[in-house]
């Protein structure tokens, strides 16, 4: 469990102070070939070792022959007993752009995707102790969490069903569970994840050329179905309104035959040839 080690930047100051005294006593007694004070120079080195600087946004893991003993997060200039072990881990965030990697969705189609990950070091005990190394763990560990993102999902929805979630269109669904993916198997390296979203997203090469003509396929469909029902809709106006307002009267024969010059027309996808009758509706 990490604990934060309270430390203050006037013992970091005080010893550099000290520290130079020393040296001065040193250079002195040199001078003055006073042998007394060259013994002073191992503790000057012995010093030497406990400082510390950290910027801001950085940590330093402290171990005391293999005991950990907390962590430094403010920044300035510190001291510290010269056999602990010291170790930075930053705490600014990074950013992740993995390369799209190609993996089978839900229906066994290959596709290339990748994502951009925006992580930070939140707990530096986890980071330190609990994996061997937590920057490599990040890039495997998101890898993982693409291929099952992948495959649990389709990459688009054919059926025309908004009920299944596909990966081409519910994006912010898909994104959503891929950041809550990554949160629960970066958590054991006390990584916190700030950000995740799909950066690229494509069928693989080998099928792309099939799928695309599937996907205006199911398009141009559709485009058909809504032309249709439009078209019937307004046939159906066109003769309540010719009924109720008496302007002509059709038999069964003639309605037959109105309502499939009308549905040629609106449904048609070049404009229509007007033939003018000059025959009797009647």
């Amino acid at each position: 469990m990490e604990k934060h080690k309270k430390a203050n930047t006037g013992v970091g100051w005080l010893m550099v102070v000290l520290e130079l005294v020393l040296i001065g006593f040193v250079v002195f007694s040199i001078v003055n070939k006073i042998l007394a004070g060259l013994f002073l120079i191992p503790v000057i080195i012995f010093i030497l070792p406990g400082f510390l600087v950290l910027n801001p946004n950085e940590s330093s893991v402290l171990t005391f022959f293999g005991a950990y003993k907390g962590t430094i997060k403010a920044n300035g200039l510190f001291w510290v007993n010269p056999f602990m072990s010291k170790k930075k881990i930053s705490l600014r965030a990074r950013n992740l752009d993995s390369d799209p990697i190609k993996v089978n969705d839900a229906l066994g189609n290959p596709i290339m995707i990748g994502v951009v990950l925006v992580w930070r070091v939140k707990d530096t005990f986890k980071a330190r102790f609990e994996v061997d190394n937590f920057i490599e763990f990040v890039f495997v560990q998101t890898d993982a969490a693409i291929r099952k993102l992948a495959t649990s999902y389709p990459y688009d929805n054919f059926d025309d069903e908004e009920a299944e979630i596909c990966l081409r269109s519910d994006i912010e669904e898909v994104n959503e569970m891929l950041e809550k993916e990554l949160t629960e198997r970066l958590d054991m390296a006390g990584i916190e994840v700030i950000e995740a979203r799909i950066s690229h997203l494509a069928y693989a090469s080998e099928i792309a050329g099939a799928m695309l003509q599937r996907q205006q396929a199911t398009a141009i469909v559709a485009a058909r179905r809504r032309i249709v029902e439009g078209a019937v809709g307004m046939v159906e106006l066109a003769l309540d309104e010719l009924g109720q307002k008496e302007i002509v009267n059709l038999d069964d024969e003639r309605k037959a035959a109105m309502v499939s010059n009308l549905m040629v027309v609106l449904c048609s996808d070049k404009s229509a040839s007007p033939v003018v009758n000059t025959g009797s509706l009647y």
